[in-house]
């Protein structure tokens, strides 16, 4: 049996639902309820009036150019023809609703039509390879909307199809994928159909018990409706069980059911209902004609201007004509001038390929000198840093000395200086990219604030954290780069403020999409900055005089800032009043997908698990270096051997076991790239790891290519370099 009509009822669904159309317009509403009148009396079989409503929305959509309003009118036209026999019409009107469908972006539309005229052509017995091809396209339309509803009734419609071609192998197996979900989620329409099919398919296999079985399923389900339009399905199925009785020789009941199914037939196509729809095809026909009859006159129209608009092209053209002729004696002439300016641009062109050239190679140069000049300051830097720690280490009376103090603080202040212009050098060429990672804002704000306690206490100075509650526990950013912009934020603030207070505030501006958009605020109440002064903070070098205080900095802690938001696509801005303090507020978008926290979670690849003896190859050419790397290993309980080059270290791995190899990158004789790729050349898979100067993204591609698992920058924080090696190490 075939489900002619549950699109219909489908689409009173998408009719009242007052989203789906953006058109505010009154005809537009007004043609809105014509239709969904048209619907409703359609599933009362009151077909004059849905008719009669049908082609008033038809009108009005027609008018207002509305195709999705006009194509569903159409489909509405259709199914009133196609239940009342008149099924040439039926699909003249969804050919028509079919046109105007492909104009729109809507292929729950374009999966109704394609059905009802598959519906037609199967149960017409017109072309059934056509009727099927039909189904499959509604199918296709209703996949890319993944709506199941749409997609099982298609199916069912195909099943029918099949068993009324007697082709009941081909579709039983769209019945079987359909049956649980009607049997749970299905209307009773699709429960009445279901069921009959498979009393179709076990009749046709004799199996007469369970024939029956389903058809009586059917036969209750068509007891409980009270829809109208269901009725039709209903005298089917009556139908249908009557001539299985008829079969199986229960004569009695077979008469029953005939009787019934004929009543119905009665009920539902009598002759004046069938001479409605006529009369009503007729006044619909003859609108069809009148709408024809203007487009053809409005064509004519278009025509006799586009006739009066030649005669003036005719006369324009001529003028134009004179007009060209002159230009071409004027283009004669100027021929020769181009031809010239032709060659002068030429040589324009190959002096601004040279400075093109000029310029990149002097960009590689300034590359090729930043990522030197780093190198070159980090490694003593190591040293330095290094060999303070362990006179510190080694003689504890010295642990208040000013001069070693002072030591400390230059070698460090140096450092950030080193650091900060690398940053700065590095966002500007666009190097720096963000890495997600899974982190808890409450936490890593909270680890800022104690980290920043001490600069606090020597201004006398508080921190307050207000964290909006509404912000999700766990976010997915580059935590690394966000905490740099809150250290420089909060440590200016501490910097300018004296017995007073630093406030940062995270509110929650928008949560949509798994999308956070958060508001960060750090707020002070220290000595401000002058109005003509607020512009050029953000500047690369720029130290704001304030008053006769004497301030340590760069000129980049904001510059960076600046550049950090902007990696984040946020904003920022600063408002400040002298003597009266700074708010610095930024604006960024952070992920709260919760499918890829957990997927990012899972992913980490954490051991905390420790070994007492550890046994390192320390590959290292700088003799102060040497010095500083084996005092901490062996501060530290590692035993370690030094060597000054790769080819020693090659030499040593021969006669002796160790854990893991600390390799330096710029040496003499061969560097440690090369010296890598010969011990993995060796079949020594040991961990190695790169401690160099050079910057990490600077040596990417290499590190990979000779087979390093890690690298560590000089100066490095010694925890960081033990956690590091016990990592791959115990790995």
């Amino acid at each position: 049996m075939f489900l002619k009509h549950f699109i219909a009822i489908f689409i009173l669904f998408w009719m009242v639902n007052p989203s789906f159309s953006q058109n505010n317009s009154s005809d537009i509403k007004t043609a809105k309820e014509l239709l969904k009148k048209a619907g409703q009396s359609f599933l009362n079989l009151e077909s004059k009036k849905s008719l009669d409503f049908a082609k008033s929305s038809l009108e009005i959509s027609l008018k207002n150019d509305d195709y999705l309003l006009a194509a569903k009118a159409y489909n509405l036209i259709g199914l009133n023809f196609d239940e009342f026999s008149d099924y040439k019409k039926a699909i003249e009107y969804y050919n028509k609703g079919l046109v105007l469908a492909n104009k729109t972006n809507n292929d729950t539309v374009k999966a109704w039509l394609h059905n009802n005229i598959g519906n037609v052509y199967c149960y017409r017995k017109i072309d059934f390879k056509k009727g099927i091809q039909h189904y499959k396209k509604g199918i296709e339309y209703s996949k890319r909307l993944n709506d199941i509803y749409e997609i099982t009734f298609s199916k069912l419609n195909i099943a029918s199809a099949y068993f009324a071609n007697e082709d009941f192998n081909s579709g039983i197996i769209y019945l079987n994928e359909i049956k649980d979900y009607i049997e749970k989620e299905g209307e009773i329409e699709a429960k009445i159909s279901l069921y009959s099919n498979y009393g179709l398919y076990y009749n046709s296999l004799n199996d007469h018990k369970k024939a029956e079985e389903f058809y009586l399923k059917s036969v209750a389900y068509c007891e409980k409706n009270d829809i109208e339009l269901i009725k039709s399905n209903a005298s089917v199925v009556y139908n249908d069980i009557s001539n299985f009785y008829f079969k199986t020789k229960n004569f009695e009941k077979a008469h029953f059911y005939l009787a019934k199914h004929d009543k119905l037939q009665d009920e539902i196509y009598n002759e004046n209902r069938v001479n409605e729809v006529k009369i009503a095809g007729l006044e619909i026909e003859h609108d069809e004609i009148n709408r024809k009859i203007s487009q053809i006159e409005s064509e004519k129209k278009i025509q006799d201007e586009k006739l009066k608009n030649n005669r003036q092209f005719i006369i324009f053209s001529a003028i134009i004509v004179f007009i060209l002729i002159l230009l071409l004696l004027s283009f004669v002439r100027n021929n020769k001038l181009k031809s010239k300016i032709n060659k002068e641009l030429k040589l324009a062109n190959a002096e601004l390929l040279d400075a093109k050239e000029k310029a990149e190679e002097a960009s590689q140069l300034k590359t090729q000198f930043i990522s030197t000049i780093s190198h070159e300051l980090r490694t003593p830097l190591y040293g330095v840093v290094g060999i303070t720690d362990i006179i510190l280490d080694e003689h504890k009376e010295l642990k208040d000395s000013p001069h070693l103090k002072s030591l400390k603080f230059s070698a460090k202040y140096l450092l950030s200086l080193v650091n900060d212009i690398l940053k700065v050098y590095k966002i500007e060429e666009n190097q720096v990219v963000l890495q997600d990672s899974v982190f808890n804002l409450q936490d890593e704000l909270v680890i800022i604030k104690d980290s920043l306690h001490f600069l606090a206490i020597k201004n006398n100075n508080q921190i307050h954290l207000e964290i909006d509650h509404q912000i999700p526990n766990h976010l997915i950013g580059d935590k690394i780069r966000l905490s740099q912009i809150f250290i420089n934020l909060i440590s200016n603030s501490l910097k300018f403020t004296q017995n007073g207070y630093v406030t940062i505030k995270a509110i929650l501006m928008n949560f949509e999409k798994n999308n956070c958009q958060i508001k960060f605020q750090v707020i002070d109440n220290g000595i401000g900055i002058a109005k003509k002064d607020q512009e050029k903070v953000f500047e690369k070098f720029v130290q704001v005089y304030r008053k006769e205080d004497d301030y340590q900095g760069t000129g980049l802690g904001l510059t960076i800032v600046k550049k950090m938001v902007e990696l984040f696509q946020g904003t920022i801005e600063l408002e400040s009043e002298e003597n009266k303090g700074t708010t610095v507020t930024f604006i960024i978008n952070l992920d709260a997908d919760i499918d890829k926290i957990n997927q990012i979670i899972n992913n980490l690849d954490v051991d905390l698990s420790v070994k007492k003896d550890y046994n390192i190859l320390v590959v290292e050419d700088n003799k102060i270096n040497q010095v500083v790397t084996r005092k901490l290993l062996e501060n530290n309980h590692f035993q370690c051997v030094i060597v000054s080059d790769g080819y020693a270290a090659l030499e040593t791995l021969e006669t002796k076991k160790f854990d893991a190899i600390l390799m330096d990158i710029n040496m003499p004789l061969i560097n440690g790239f090369d010296t890598s790729k010969l011990i993995r050349q060796k079949g020594i898979i040991i961990p190695i790891i790169a401690v160099t100067a050079f910057d990490k993204q600077d040596i990417e591609d290499k590190i990979k290519d000779a087979q390093i698992d890690e690298v560590i920058v000089k100066p490095f924080d010694s925890t960081k370099l033990f956690e590091v090696i016990k990592r791959f190490v115990d790995k």
